[in-house]
């Protein structure tokens, strides 16, 4: 009985190709170096490997000094704006309200440690440069982060509607804000929003204003009187005319 020959295995062939070839290339690199050496002798001395504890910042900083290069200008970084500036917010709000309330008036009749100050409950009288004053039951104050956007909530009746009216404190359009009347007891929320309801609604606001006018000789009050005044006389004269 014969006996056939083992299989070729390809696996270890390649693997002995790559050995050869990885010799070869061994041998190449051996005979380059030894002909550049022989060839430029000089590369050797003048450049020599490196020694140890070599550092390629401070070979870079010598050679500047041999060769007397000049130092690359460098250029100071900007000033911080936070240094210079700590809170940027404050001093934009302090700017503006010194331009919009140089007096200080509205900012200490908002002023949560004023004890003056005007609260919900109390009556408003807002004047505009533009407009008729509006005056009413005060609902909300909402102030903000910042003290420019304070605003307030007005209500009251005209024509037997309820009436609202949102008016910013610090805006350029309003000319004053007078408190009216002040509520005797304090009320213990934030925001009457229940006196929108008809059981709790005060009504309309317009003869409380019209006594504080009277008392304090507002323009409102005296064209009133005035045109009160003027109206019974004109009637009276009518009617002795015609006696």
């Amino acid at each position: 009985m014969s006996l056939s020959a083992p299989a070729a295995r390809p696996l270890a062939n390649l693997k002995q190709a790559l050995r050869q070839c990885r010799a070869e290339r061994q041998q190449l690199h051996r005979r380059y170096a030894s002909t550049v050496a022989d060839t430029y002798p000089s590369l050797a001395t003048r450049y020599p490997p490196p020694a140890a504890g070599f550092r390629p910042g401070q070979a870079i900083k010598q050679n500047r000094r041999e060769e007397g290069m000049k130092k690359i200008p460098v250029v100071p970084p900007p000033r911080s704006t936070t240094k210079a500036c700590p809170d940027p917010i404050s001093a934009v709000t302090a700017a503006q309200l010194t331009t919009l309330d140089p007096t200080g008036a509205r900012t200490r009749l908002f002023s949560p440690t004023n004890p003056e100050r005007a609260q919900v409950g109390d009556i408003l009288l807002v004047r505009l440069k533009s407009g008729e004053p509006f005056s009413g039951i005060l609902l909300n104050i909402r102030s903000r982060h910042s003290k420019i956007d304070t605003a307030i909530l007005l209500r009251n009746q005209l024509t037997r509607v309820g009436v609202e009216m949102w008016y910013k404190v610090f805006s350029p359009e309003v000319e004053g804000i007078e408190v009216v009347q002040r509520k005797e007891k304090r009320a213990r929320r934030a925001r009457l929003y229940y006196m929108r309801q008809p059981r709790h609604d005060v009504g309309s606001v317009e003869g409380i204003v019209k006594q504080y006018m009277r008392r304090t000789g507002g323009p409102l009050g005296g064209r009133d009187a005035k045109g009160r005044g003027a109206n019974s006389g004109s009637k009276k004269n009518n009617k002795r005319g015609r006696n």
